[in-house]
Protein backbone atom coordinates (compact mmCIF):
# COMPACT_ATOMS: atom_id res chain seq x y z
CA UNK A 1 0.00 0.00 0.00
CA UNK A 2 1.10 3.54 -0.69
CA UNK A 3 2.26 5.35 2.44
CA UNK A 4 3.14 8.70 0.86
CA UNK A 5 4.32 10.32 -2.34
CA UNK A 6 6.33 13.51 -2.78
CA UNK A 7 7.24 15.49 -5.89
CA UNK A 8 9.03 18.76 -6.57
CA UNK A 9 9.79 20.81 -9.70
CA UNK A 10 7.28 19.01 -11.91
CA UNK A 11 4.89 21.05 -14.08
CA UNK A 12 3.06 23.42 -11.67
CA UNK A 13 4.67 21.79 -8.63
CA UNK A 14 7.61 23.95 -7.55
CA UNK A 15 8.95 23.59 -4.00
CA UNK A 16 7.28 20.25 -3.44
CA UNK A 17 4.03 18.58 -2.43
CA UNK A 18 3.33 15.54 -0.28
CA UNK A 19 0.32 13.23 -0.52
CA UNK A 20 0.04 11.02 2.56
CA UNK A 21 -2.17 7.94 2.90
CA UNK A 22 -1.61 7.69 6.66
CA UNK A 23 -4.95 7.79 8.46
CA UNK A 24 -5.74 10.44 11.04
CA UNK A 25 -8.94 8.69 12.15
CA UNK A 26 -8.14 4.99 12.42
CA UNK A 27 -11.40 3.49 13.68
CA UNK A 28 -13.19 2.87 10.38
CA UNK A 29 -13.35 0.56 7.35
CA UNK A 30 -11.27 2.63 4.95
CA UNK A 31 -8.31 2.72 7.37
CA UNK A 32 -6.30 -0.51 7.22
CA UNK A 33 -3.84 -1.44 9.95
CA UNK A 34 -0.16 -1.53 8.98
CA UNK A 35 1.43 -3.18 12.05
CA UNK A 36 5.02 -2.69 10.90
CA UNK A 37 4.39 1.05 10.66
CA UNK A 38 2.34 1.47 13.81
CA UNK A 39 -0.16 3.33 11.64
CA UNK A 40 -3.25 2.74 9.51
CA UNK A 41 -3.27 3.43 5.78
CA UNK A 42 -6.16 4.79 3.75
CA UNK A 43 -7.73 3.09 0.75
CA UNK A 44 -9.01 6.36 -0.76
CA UNK A 45 -7.71 9.88 -1.38
CA UNK A 46 -9.50 12.70 -3.18
CA UNK A 47 -7.93 15.90 -4.49
CA UNK A 48 -10.14 18.99 -4.92
CA UNK A 49 -9.38 22.49 -6.10
CA UNK A 50 -10.12 25.12 -8.76
CA UNK A 51 -9.27 24.66 -12.41
CA UNK A 52 -5.56 25.22 -13.16
CA UNK A 53 -4.63 24.75 -9.49
CA UNK A 54 -2.59 21.61 -10.22
CA UNK A 55 -4.84 18.70 -9.19
CA UNK A 56 -3.97 16.68 -12.27
CA UNK A 57 -0.28 17.49 -11.90
CA UNK A 58 -0.19 15.92 -8.44
CA UNK A 59 -1.54 12.56 -9.64
CA UNK A 60 0.30 13.06 -12.93
CA UNK A 61 3.61 13.14 -11.08
CA UNK A 62 2.88 9.71 -9.60
CA UNK A 63 1.88 8.42 -13.04
CA UNK A 64 5.10 9.88 -14.49
CA UNK A 65 7.21 8.01 -11.95
CA UNK A 66 5.40 4.76 -12.75
CA UNK A 67 6.11 5.16 -16.47
CA UNK A 68 9.71 6.19 -15.76
CA UNK A 69 10.38 2.92 -13.93
CA UNK A 70 8.88 0.96 -16.81
CA UNK A 71 10.51 2.78 -19.70
CA UNK A 72 13.77 4.54 -18.81
CA UNK A 73 15.96 1.58 -19.78
CA UNK A 74 14.33 1.24 -23.21
CA UNK A 75 13.34 4.75 -24.16
CA UNK A 76 15.38 7.38 -22.34
CA UNK A 77 18.13 7.57 -24.94
CA UNK A 78 18.65 11.25 -25.74
CA UNK A 79 16.58 13.08 -23.14
CA UNK A 80 14.62 12.46 -19.96
CA UNK A 81 11.00 13.46 -20.72
CA UNK A 82 10.67 15.76 -17.74
CA UNK A 83 8.80 19.06 -17.60
CA UNK A 84 10.03 21.21 -14.70
CA UNK A 85 8.29 24.21 -13.18
CA UNK A 86 8.40 26.95 -15.81
CA UNK A 87 9.30 29.91 -13.58
CA UNK A 88 12.13 30.91 -11.26
CA UNK A 89 14.87 28.32 -10.95
CA UNK A 90 12.62 25.52 -12.17
CA UNK A 91 13.97 25.18 -15.73
CA UNK A 92 17.58 24.95 -14.55
CA UNK A 93 16.96 22.96 -11.37
CA UNK A 94 16.48 19.27 -10.74
CA UNK A 95 13.24 17.45 -9.98
CA UNK A 96 12.76 15.00 -7.14
CA UNK A 97 10.29 12.18 -6.55
CA UNK A 98 9.90 10.14 -3.37
CA UNK A 99 7.55 7.22 -2.89
CA UNK A 100 7.02 5.08 0.21
CA UNK A 101 5.00 1.89 0.06
CA UNK A 102 4.54 -1.34 1.95
CA UNK A 103 5.49 -4.59 0.23
CA UNK A 104 4.67 -7.72 2.17
CA UNK A 105 4.03 -5.54 5.20
CA UNK A 106 7.53 -3.98 5.05
CA UNK A 107 8.10 -0.30 4.36
CA UNK A 108 10.06 0.58 1.21
CA UNK A 109 11.32 4.03 0.20
CA UNK A 110 12.46 5.07 -3.27
CA UNK A 111 14.05 8.44 -4.03
CA UNK A 112 15.18 9.86 -7.36
CA UNK A 113 16.59 13.29 -8.28
CA UNK A 114 17.09 14.13 -11.97
CA UNK A 115 16.87 16.70 -14.72
CA UNK A 116 16.40 16.41 -18.48
CA UNK A 117 19.98 15.20 -19.04
CA UNK A 118 21.13 13.35 -15.92
CA UNK A 119 20.04 11.25 -12.98
CA UNK A 120 21.90 12.81 -10.06
CA UNK A 121 20.76 10.57 -7.23
CA UNK A 122 18.69 7.44 -6.77
CA UNK A 123 18.15 5.23 -3.77
CA UNK A 124 15.99 2.27 -2.77
CA UNK A 125 15.70 1.42 0.93
CA UNK A 126 13.62 -0.93 3.04
CA UNK A 127 12.88 -1.03 6.75
CA UNK A 128 12.84 -4.57 8.12
CA UNK A 129 12.22 -4.33 11.85
CA UNK A 130 11.71 -0.58 11.28
CA UNK A 131 15.42 0.02 10.66
CA UNK A 132 16.56 1.49 7.36
CA UNK A 133 18.64 -0.77 5.15
CA UNK A 134 19.98 0.19 1.75
CA UNK A 135 19.11 -2.01 -1.22
CA UNK A 136 20.95 0.21 -3.66
CA UNK A 137 22.12 3.82 -3.79
CA UNK A 138 23.39 5.63 -6.83
CA UNK A 139 25.14 8.99 -7.19
CA UNK A 140 25.81 9.80 -10.80
CA UNK A 141 27.30 6.66 -12.34
CA UNK A 142 28.45 5.15 -9.03
CA UNK A 143 26.16 2.40 -7.75
CA UNK A 144 26.37 0.89 -4.27
CA UNK A 145 24.55 -2.35 -3.46
CA UNK A 146 23.51 -3.92 -0.19
CA UNK A 147 25.89 -6.68 0.82
CA UNK A 148 24.63 -10.06 -0.34
CA UNK A 149 22.81 -8.75 -3.42
CA UNK A 150 25.30 -10.02 -5.94
CA UNK A 151 22.48 -10.85 -8.34
CA UNK A 152 22.19 -7.13 -9.02
CA UNK A 153 25.83 -6.65 -10.04
CA UNK A 154 24.87 -6.68 -13.73
CA UNK A 155 22.89 -3.49 -13.14
CA UNK A 156 26.06 -1.43 -13.47
CA UNK A 157 26.55 -2.55 -17.07
CA UNK A 158 23.08 -1.25 -18.00
CA UNK A 159 23.38 2.16 -16.35
CA UNK A 160 23.66 5.35 -18.36
CA UNK A 161 23.24 8.97 -17.31
CA UNK A 162 19.57 8.64 -18.28
CA UNK A 163 18.73 5.13 -17.07
CA UNK A 164 17.10 4.56 -13.71
CA UNK A 165 18.93 1.98 -11.64
CA UNK A 166 15.54 0.60 -10.62
CA UNK A 167 14.60 0.04 -14.27
CA UNK A 168 17.85 -1.83 -14.84
CA UNK A 169 17.89 -3.75 -11.54
CA UNK A 170 14.37 -5.09 -11.96
CA UNK A 171 15.68 -7.15 -14.91
CA UNK A 172 17.60 -9.35 -12.48
CA UNK A 173 16.21 -11.99 -10.18
CA UNK A 174 16.36 -10.20 -6.85
CA UNK A 175 13.03 -10.30 -4.95
CA UNK A 176 13.70 -7.14 -2.92
CA UNK A 177 13.90 -5.13 -6.14
CA UNK A 178 11.47 -6.99 -8.38
CA UNK A 179 8.73 -7.07 -5.76
CA UNK A 180 9.03 -3.35 -5.13
CA UNK A 181 9.18 -2.52 -8.85
CA UNK A 182 6.11 -4.67 -9.41
CA UNK A 183 4.19 -2.56 -6.89
CA UNK A 184 5.08 0.58 -8.83
CA UNK A 185 4.27 -0.94 -12.22
CA UNK A 186 0.88 -2.15 -10.99
CA UNK A 187 -0.28 1.45 -10.65
CA UNK A 188 -3.05 2.01 -13.17
CA UNK A 189 -4.10 5.37 -14.57
CA UNK A 190 -7.57 6.29 -15.81
CA UNK A 191 -8.57 9.60 -17.36
CA UNK A 192 -6.66 11.99 -19.60
CA UNK A 193 -3.72 13.31 -17.63
CA UNK A 194 -1.67 16.16 -19.16
CA UNK A 195 1.47 15.13 -20.98
CA UNK A 196 4.76 17.01 -20.92
CA UNK A 197 5.30 19.34 -23.86
CA UNK A 198 8.93 18.26 -24.04
CA UNK A 199 10.04 15.01 -25.65
CA UNK A 200 6.80 14.60 -27.62
CA UNK A 201 8.28 11.81 -29.72
CA UNK A 202 9.03 9.84 -26.58
CA UNK A 203 5.47 10.04 -25.38
CA UNK A 204 4.15 8.96 -28.76
CA UNK A 205 5.91 5.67 -28.14
CA UNK A 206 4.45 5.26 -24.68
CA UNK A 207 1.09 3.73 -23.97
CA UNK A 208 -1.70 6.25 -23.64
CA UNK A 209 -2.39 7.21 -20.06
CA UNK A 210 -5.96 6.03 -20.53
CA UNK A 211 -4.94 2.56 -21.72
CA UNK A 212 -5.99 -0.09 -19.21
CA UNK A 213 -6.52 -3.84 -19.16
CA UNK A 214 -9.44 -4.69 -21.43
CA UNK A 215 -12.64 -5.09 -19.44
CA UNK A 216 -14.10 -7.28 -22.20
CA UNK A 217 -11.71 -10.11 -21.33
CA UNK A 218 -13.47 -10.54 -18.00
CA UNK A 219 -16.64 -11.43 -19.88
CA UNK A 220 -15.09 -13.54 -22.64
CA UNK A 221 -16.72 -16.92 -22.04
CA UNK A 222 -18.66 -18.38 -19.11
CA UNK A 223 -15.46 -19.09 -17.17
CA UNK A 224 -12.15 -17.44 -17.88
CA UNK A 225 -8.77 -17.74 -16.25
CA UNK A 226 -8.85 -14.48 -14.29
CA UNK A 227 -8.21 -15.07 -10.59
CA UNK A 228 -11.14 -14.69 -8.24
CA UNK A 229 -11.61 -11.84 -5.82
CA UNK A 230 -14.66 -11.72 -3.53
CA UNK A 231 -18.39 -11.25 -4.04
CA UNK A 232 -19.52 -7.73 -4.87
CA UNK A 233 -22.91 -8.15 -3.21
CA UNK A 234 -23.73 -9.35 0.26
CA UNK A 235 -26.24 -11.98 1.31
CA UNK A 236 -29.75 -10.92 0.42
CA UNK A 237 -28.54 -8.57 -2.33
CA UNK A 238 -27.59 -11.02 -5.07
CA UNK A 239 -28.30 -10.16 -8.66
CA UNK A 240 -31.31 -11.69 -10.44
CA UNK A 241 -30.53 -15.24 -11.52
CA UNK A 242 -27.80 -15.70 -8.95
CA UNK A 243 -30.01 -16.35 -5.92
CA UNK A 244 -28.79 -19.15 -3.70
CA UNK A 245 -25.27 -19.24 -5.16
CA UNK A 246 -22.16 -19.35 -3.04
CA UNK A 247 -20.39 -16.16 -4.12
CA UNK A 248 -17.01 -17.55 -3.10
CA UNK A 249 -17.34 -20.10 -5.92
CA UNK A 250 -18.43 -17.66 -8.64
CA UNK A 251 -16.21 -17.16 -11.65
CA UNK A 252 -14.46 -13.88 -12.26
CA UNK A 253 -16.92 -13.30 -15.12
CA UNK A 254 -19.78 -13.42 -12.67
CA UNK A 255 -17.98 -11.09 -10.30
CA UNK A 256 -17.33 -8.60 -13.11
CA UNK A 257 -21.01 -8.81 -14.04
CA UNK A 258 -21.94 -8.16 -10.41
CA UNK A 259 -19.86 -4.98 -10.46
CA UNK A 260 -21.50 -3.94 -13.73
CA UNK A 261 -24.96 -4.54 -12.26
CA UNK A 262 -23.98 -2.58 -9.19
CA UNK A 263 -24.50 0.57 -11.24
CA UNK A 264 -28.15 -0.38 -11.88
CA UNK A 265 -27.88 0.39 -15.59
CA UNK A 266 -30.56 -2.10 -16.60
CA UNK A 267 -27.91 -4.43 -18.03
CA UNK A 268 -28.57 -8.14 -17.71
CA UNK A 269 -25.46 -9.60 -19.31
CA UNK A 270 -22.49 -8.99 -21.61
CA UNK A 271 -22.12 -10.71 -24.97
CA UNK A 272 -18.69 -11.08 -26.57
CA UNK A 273 -18.83 -12.86 -29.93
CA UNK A 274 -17.44 -12.72 -33.45
CA UNK A 275 -18.88 -10.98 -36.50
CA UNK A 276 -17.96 -10.75 -40.15
CA UNK A 277 -17.05 -7.32 -41.49
CA UNK A 278 -15.67 -5.96 -44.74
CA UNK A 279 -11.91 -5.39 -44.56
CA UNK A 280 -10.06 -2.41 -46.02
CA UNK A 281 -9.18 -4.55 -49.04
CA UNK A 282 -12.82 -5.35 -49.76
CA UNK A 283 -12.74 -8.93 -48.47
CA UNK A 284 -14.48 -10.38 -45.45
CA UNK A 285 -12.86 -10.74 -42.05
CA UNK A 286 -14.01 -11.65 -38.57
CA UNK A 287 -13.57 -9.45 -35.52
CA UNK A 288 -14.70 -9.49 -31.93
CA UNK A 289 -17.93 -7.73 -31.06
CA UNK A 290 -19.02 -6.45 -27.67
CA UNK A 291 -22.68 -5.94 -26.81
CA UNK A 292 -24.53 -5.26 -23.55
CA UNK A 293 -27.74 -7.21 -22.99
CA UNK A 294 -30.57 -4.97 -21.74
CA UNK A 295 -33.86 -6.16 -20.28
CA UNK A 296 -37.15 -4.34 -20.83
CA UNK A 297 -40.11 -5.99 -19.18
CA UNK A 298 -40.09 -9.63 -20.26
CA UNK A 299 -37.86 -8.98 -23.25
CA UNK A 300 -34.12 -8.55 -23.57
CA UNK A 301 -31.96 -7.39 -26.44
CA UNK A 302 -28.23 -6.85 -26.98
CA UNK A 303 -27.12 -3.34 -27.92
CA UNK A 304 -23.81 -2.47 -29.57
CA UNK A 305 -21.35 -1.05 -27.10
CA UNK A 306 -20.88 2.06 -29.25
CA UNK A 307 -24.59 2.86 -28.80
CA UNK A 308 -24.30 3.00 -25.02
CA UNK A 309 -24.16 6.31 -23.15
CA UNK A 310 -20.81 7.79 -22.23
CA UNK A 311 -21.50 7.11 -18.56
CA UNK A 312 -22.24 3.43 -19.22
CA UNK A 313 -19.13 3.04 -21.38
CA UNK A 314 -17.00 4.75 -18.75
CA UNK A 315 -18.34 2.51 -15.97
CA UNK A 316 -17.84 -0.59 -18.11
CA UNK A 317 -14.32 0.51 -19.02
CA UNK A 318 -13.19 0.89 -15.42
CA UNK A 319 -14.42 -2.57 -14.35
CA UNK A 320 -11.30 -4.32 -15.66
CA UNK A 321 -8.80 -1.91 -14.07
CA UNK A 322 -10.77 -1.81 -10.80
CA UNK A 323 -10.99 -5.60 -10.53
CA UNK A 324 -7.30 -5.93 -11.37
CA UNK A 325 -6.45 -3.33 -8.72
CA UNK A 326 -8.65 -4.97 -6.09
CA UNK A 327 -7.08 -8.35 -6.74
CA UNK A 328 -3.51 -7.06 -6.54
CA UNK A 329 -4.07 -4.67 -3.64
CA UNK A 330 -2.49 -2.00 -5.83
CA UNK A 331 -3.23 1.63 -6.78
CA UNK A 332 -5.54 3.09 -9.39
CA UNK A 333 -5.40 6.79 -10.27
CA UNK A 334 -8.51 8.40 -11.73
CA UNK A 335 -8.15 11.94 -13.02
CA UNK A 336 -11.47 13.84 -13.02
CA UNK A 337 -13.58 11.02 -11.64
CA UNK A 338 -16.72 13.08 -12.16
CA UNK A 339 -16.07 13.85 -15.84
CA UNK A 340 -18.21 11.02 -17.23
CA UNK A 341 -19.66 9.27 -14.18
CA UNK A 342 -22.90 10.20 -12.46
CA UNK A 343 -22.30 11.08 -8.78
CA UNK A 344 -24.19 7.93 -7.78
CA UNK A 345 -21.73 5.75 -9.68
CA UNK A 346 -18.76 7.65 -8.28
CA UNK A 347 -20.13 7.10 -4.78
CA UNK A 348 -20.54 3.37 -5.48
CA UNK A 349 -16.90 3.20 -6.55
CA UNK A 350 -15.85 4.87 -3.29
CA UNK A 351 -17.84 2.30 -1.34
CA UNK A 352 -16.19 -0.57 -3.21
CA UNK A 353 -12.74 0.66 -2.13
CA UNK A 354 -13.89 1.42 1.40
CA UNK A 355 -15.30 -1.97 2.35
CA UNK A 356 -12.99 -4.81 3.45
CA UNK A 357 -15.49 -7.19 1.83
CA UNK A 358 -15.01 -5.82 -1.68
CA UNK A 359 -11.47 -4.56 -1.05
CA UNK A 360 -9.83 -7.26 1.08
CA UNK A 361 -6.25 -6.59 -0.04
CA UNK A 362 -6.06 -2.85 0.66
CA UNK A 363 -6.24 -1.53 -2.90
CA UNK A 364 -6.13 2.27 -3.08
CA UNK A 365 -8.10 4.75 -5.20
CA UNK A 366 -6.56 8.20 -5.71
CA UNK A 367 -8.65 10.63 -7.73
CA UNK A 368 -9.25 14.25 -8.61
CA UNK A 369 -12.74 15.71 -8.79
CA UNK A 370 -14.92 18.81 -8.79
CA UNK A 371 -17.95 16.88 -7.51
CA UNK A 372 -18.50 18.23 -4.01
CA UNK A 373 -21.28 15.71 -3.33
CA UNK A 374 -18.61 13.02 -2.98
CA UNK A 375 -17.29 14.85 0.08
CA UNK A 376 -20.31 13.40 1.89
CA UNK A 377 -18.81 9.93 1.36
CA UNK A 378 -15.27 10.80 2.45
CA UNK A 379 -13.58 11.31 5.78
CA UNK A 380 -11.59 14.45 6.56
CA UNK A 381 -8.23 12.65 6.19
CA UNK A 382 -9.17 11.38 2.70
CA UNK A 383 -9.48 14.87 1.20
CA UNK A 384 -6.68 17.04 -0.17
CA UNK A 385 -6.97 20.55 -1.56
CA UNK A 386 -4.92 22.37 -4.19
CA UNK A 387 -4.48 26.11 -4.59
CA UNK A 388 -2.61 28.14 -7.17
CA UNK A 389 -0.15 30.42 -5.40
CA UNK A 390 0.98 33.90 -6.46
CA UNK A 391 4.00 32.53 -8.34
CA UNK A 392 1.81 30.08 -10.28
CA UNK A 393 2.89 27.04 -8.30
CA UNK A 394 0.64 24.43 -6.74
CA UNK A 395 0.06 24.17 -3.02
CA UNK A 396 -1.33 20.84 -1.76
CA UNK A 397 -2.83 20.75 1.71
CA UNK A 398 -4.50 18.07 3.81
CA UNK A 399 -8.07 18.92 4.71
CA UNK A 400 -7.62 17.24 8.10
CA UNK A 401 -5.38 20.13 9.14
CA UNK A 402 -5.94 22.70 6.40
CA UNK A 403 -4.78 26.26 7.08
CA UNK A 404 -3.36 25.19 10.42
CA UNK A 405 -6.70 24.38 12.04
CA UNK A 406 -8.09 20.93 12.64
CA UNK A 407 -11.32 20.05 10.91
CA UNK A 408 -13.86 18.40 13.16
CA UNK A 409 -14.42 14.73 12.37
CA UNK A 410 -18.18 15.27 12.32
CA UNK A 411 -18.12 18.35 10.09
CA UNK A 412 -20.22 18.53 6.93
CA UNK A 413 -17.33 18.68 4.49
CA UNK A 414 -19.34 19.60 1.39
CA UNK A 415 -21.07 22.54 3.07
CA UNK A 416 -17.84 23.82 4.63
CA UNK A 417 -15.95 23.52 1.33
CA UNK A 418 -18.62 25.35 -0.68
CA UNK A 419 -18.71 28.13 1.91
CA UNK A 420 -14.98 28.68 1.44
CA UNK A 421 -14.02 27.41 4.89
CA UNK A 422 -10.96 25.63 3.47
CA UNK A 423 -10.13 27.94 0.56
CA UNK A 424 -9.32 26.03 -2.66
CA UNK A 425 -12.30 27.63 -4.46
CA UNK A 426 -12.22 29.56 -7.74
CA UNK A 427 -11.93 33.33 -7.27
CA UNK A 428 -14.57 34.68 -9.63
CA UNK A 429 -14.31 38.36 -10.60
CA UNK A 430 -16.43 39.55 -13.55
CA UNK A 431 -15.13 43.14 -13.55
CA UNK A 432 -12.76 42.76 -16.51
CA UNK A 433 -15.33 40.81 -18.54
CA UNK A 434 -18.06 43.38 -17.91
CA UNK A 435 -15.68 46.20 -18.83
CA UNK A 436 -14.79 44.44 -22.11
CA UNK A 437 -18.49 44.25 -22.94
CA UNK A 438 -18.83 47.95 -22.30
CA UNK A 439 -21.27 47.38 -19.46
CA UNK A 440 -19.16 49.24 -16.93
CA UNK A 441 -16.62 52.06 -17.20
Amino acid sequence: MLIKFEASNYRSIAEGVELSMVAVDRDREAARDAPHLGESLLTRAAIYGPNASGKSNVVGALAWLRDAVENSLRLWEDEIPLEPFAFGSGPTGSSEFVIETTVGGVRFEYVVELDARHIMYEGLFHYPERKQRRIFEREGSELKLQRGLGALSGTRELLTDRTLALSAARRFDEPLVTNFAREILRIQVLGQLPRPRRAAAFFQRLRRYSDTPDTARWFDGPDNDQPLLVPFVSEGEVAPGDEGKDWSTLSSRQQALALLRLADLGIEDVVVDMQEVVSAGGGMMTQRRLRLLHRSGNDSAPLDFAAESEGTRTWFGLIGPVLTTLQAGSIVIFDELDASLHPTLSAELLRVFQSPVTNPHGAQLIFTSHDTSLLNHLNRDEVWLTEKQADGSTRLGALAEFAGERVRKSQNLESAYLHGRFGALPQVDQTEFLRALGLIG
